[in-house]
C-alpha cells in the first residue's frame, strides 16, 4: 500500500509542473491544486476498499496495479473536466467496475487465443481393455489385503497410502521398527504370491 501511494503522489506530482515560490499562482492553478489535495484524500479514503475489491474479483498479483489504474483513470476525468466531479468516490467505483470489466474481457480474449478448437485437439476415448485390467486389478489387490491379519494389513496402509515412516507406525501400535519390517515384508510377499497366481 505505501508503494501504491508514493506511485500515486509521483503521478498527481507530474500533472503539472510546480511553479516558483516567487510566481502568483493563476486562478486555474489554484483550483487544479485543491483538485489533486482532494484526490490525495480519496486516494487515503478509499484505496484499502478499493483494494479488497479487486482481490476479490481478480487476481491477487493485479489487484494493486487495477487499483492504480482507477484512480488514473479518476485523475484524468478530474483533470479533463471544467468542473469538479460531484460524487467522486461512487465516479471511482464505476471506474473500477469498468476497469474489472475490461480486464476480464482482455483474460477472456487471451484464453480464447491460447485454446485449441475440439476438431484440432485429437481427443481419444479411453481403451477399454486398459480400463478393465486396471479395474480388475484394483479388485485383486484389495482382495489379497482383506486376506491379510488386519494388523498386517494397517502397518502396510498405514506405510504405502498413510506415508508414514516405519518408526511412526512402531509408535502407534506398539512396536519396535524390527516388528514393522515384518509385517511389512510379510504383507509385501503375500501381495506379490497372490498378484503372479492369477
Amino acid at each position: 500500500m505505501v508503494a501504491g501511494m508514493t506511485l500515486f503522489r509521483q503521478f498527481i506530482a507530474s500533472l503539472s509542473p510546480r511553479p516558483l515560490e516567487t510566481e502568483p499562482l493563476p486562478p486555474e492553478d489554484r483550483v487544479s491544486r485543491v483538485s489533486k489535495l482532494v484526490l490525495a484524500d480519496i486516494y487515503r479514503r478509499e484505496a484499502p476498499g478499493l483494494l479488497r475489491f479487486f482481490k476479490h474479483r481478480a487476481d491477487h498479483q493485479d489487484a494493486h496495479d487495477l487499483m492504480q489504474e482507477s484512480f488514473v483513470r479518476l485523475a484524468d476525468a478530474d483533470a479533463r473536466r471544467d468542473h469538479d466531479i460531484e460524487r467522486p468516490e461512487a465516479y471511482l467505483n464505476r471506474i473500477a467496475s469498468n476497469v474489472l470489466r475490461n480486464e476480464s474481457k482482455s483474460a477472456y480474449e487471451r484464453a480464447r487465443a491460447n485454446t485449441l478448437p475440439v476438431e484440432d485437439a485429437g481427443l481419444t476415448a479411453p481403451d477399454l481393455v486398459e480400463t478393465l485390467e486396471a479395474r480388475d486389478m484394483i479388485n485383486r489387490v484389495q482382495s489379497a489385503l482383506m486376506q491379510l491379519k488386519p494388523k498386517t494389513r494397517d502397518i502396510f496402509l498405514a506405510h504405502r497410502v498413510d506415508g508414514l515412516s516405519y518408526e511412526e507406525i512402531g509408535q502407534r501400535m506398539g512396536l519396535r521398527r524390527k516388528g514393522v519390517v515384518w509385517h511389512m515384508t510379510k504383507a509385501i510377499a503375500h501381495l506379490d504370491r497372490t498378484l503372479r497366481s492369477r
